[in-house]
């Protein structure tokens, strides 16, 4: 059994934003409060210790998770590479990553995710409709081999997650909570989803 103590949380805030103007994602409000923000209530009270991965304003980062990360490689090369950047940070066997332009994620999340992954090395929720990669618990050991597929090039966090035993777990009663906001418009509308309006800057 897969305990807190044997888990890291990793929000991956390391992204350009490029679809919301250049401005940093996980910074962006959602009701009244950073994406990034949103992301880590999820995983905090399930992991052993917090990380986000973000590849600037480190410090507006700081008071939203135990520690801040940037990747290992610069240049914003994607969220498998801050992936590999938690990999390689966590002190821990486990690590459990959502990406952070999810903010309607379950509070049941970790617990799935920990109580579907059995023998395997990767456990993906699935909404019944598609997989979200990004959404996952990632045995730690892999890292290594996450290295080589970053060196050979690979780029694509399903590409490389196919090497190895993987799992789907079953969230298909809240696939409206995988919504991703990747714009303004979609920021605003998933408030009024939830019945309220955006805390906008």
């Amino acid at each position: 059994m897969i305990r807190r103590d044997d888990l890291t949380g990793l929000v991956l805030a390391g992204g350009r934003g490029s679809r919301m103007g250049g401005r940093d994602k996980g910074l962006e409000l959602f009701l009244g409060r950073p994406l990034a923000a949103h992301a880590g209530d999820v995983l905090r009270d399930h992991v052993s210790e917090l990380l986000i991965t973000a590849n600037r304003h480190h410090e507006d980062y700081a008071s939203l998770a135990d520690r801040v990360v940037a990747d290992i490689e610069a240049g914003y090369q994607g969220p498998l590479m801050g992936l590999y950047s938690g990999l390689r940070a966590a002190r821990t066997p486990w690590l459990v990553v959502v990406p952070c332009d999810t903010p309607a994620l379950p509070p049941s999340l970790v617990d799935r995710l920990v109580a579907g992954i059995g023998e395997a090395d990767i456990a993906v929720a699935h909404d019944g409709h598609r997989a979200h990669p990004v959404v996952a618990l990632v045995r730690v050991a892999l890292a290594d081999d996450l290295a080589h597929c970053l060196v050979e090039g690979v780029r694509k966090v399903e590409t490389w997650q196919a090497r190895h035993e993987r799992v789907w777990v079953d969230v298909s009663d809240c696939p409206e909570a995988f919504a991703n906001l990747n714009t303004d418009a979609e920021r605003q509308r998933l408030a009024r989803e939830l019945g309220r309006e955006a805390a906008s800057p």
